[in-house]
């Protein structure tokens, strides 16, 4: 089976397929030792791909949903030799790595995978895929807390975006709440940054759901490969946005 060279190159966690595509029309891409400029260009799982004089390794693409427990760093690798994502995942062979971040101290839907194109596209600003939270936190949470929360809080100088806010559960006696919060962005510690905006520190954070995926049935640490029909409504959803 025949596939275009700038899919296999995105599949097999070179670039996204649009800069693959640039690689390739500047000239950076061997097939079979000979220099592939024309877009389009289609290989077989025979052909020898190289970019810069690098052999592409490609491999099966694979995606799964971890529920990350609360002190594991969402990196594949960490210097200071703290736990991460990747311990969780021995027996994989493929060489996936997390889609996004999620603090070291937040639990939660961490979705893996080597598929280059697909992470761009999840992370990527533009096609705003939300992610829902649960957060407990200090402080008994009103309505009109709940509604600076959704009309955008400003942080660092810049506003967040229209965000869904719930209030879940409070309890009067340890003075804390429950809320839900959906949001379409990813910027650094928004959720924790966004809730002490309004003068309720998180306490403890979890994100519930990546888009559709959710953790439900996913124990904390375990995690679960994704069905076909999943990745491909990822893909449409990246598609049609």
């Amino acid at each position: 089976m025949e596939e275009r060279l700038q899919k296999v190159m995105a599949e097999a966690g070179v670039a996204s397929r649009r800069k693959s595509e640039k690689l390739i029309s500047e000239g950076h891409v061997r097939v079979n030792g000979e220099v592939i400029k024309q877009l389009g260009t289609k290989v077989s799982n025979h052909d020898e791909i190289e970019v810069d004089g690098v052999p592409v390794q490609r491999e099966k693409v694979v995606y799964f949903l971890l529920n990350k427990p609360r002190g594991v760093i969402t990196s594949a690798r960490d210097d200071k030799n703290r736990k991460t994502v990747m311990d969780f995942f021995p027996d994989v062979t493929e060489r996936i790595y997390p889609v996004g971040r999620l603090d070291y101290d937040t639990s939660g839907a961490v979705l893996m995978t080597n598929d280059g194109a697909l992470a761009n596209g999840l992370t990527h600003p533009k096609f705003k895929f939300e992610k829902n939270y649960t957060a407990k936190v200090k402080g008994i949470v009103n309505g009109a807390d709940l509604k600076k929360l959704e009309n955008g809080i400003v942080i660092d100088h810049k506003k967040t975006a229209k965000a869904k806010a719930k209030l879940i559960s409070t309890d009067d006696e340890k003075k804390t709440s429950l809320v839900q919060l959906t949001i379409h962005e990813g910027r650094n510690h928004q959720v924790k940054n966004m809730f002490m905006a309004i003068g309720h520190p998180v306490a403890k954070l979890r994100r519930d759901s990546y888009s559709f995926l959710t953790i439900d049935g996913v124990q904390s640490g375990k995690w679960r490969a994704l069905k076909v029909n999943e990745v491909n409504r990822l893909k449409r959803q990246i598609e049609n946005k």
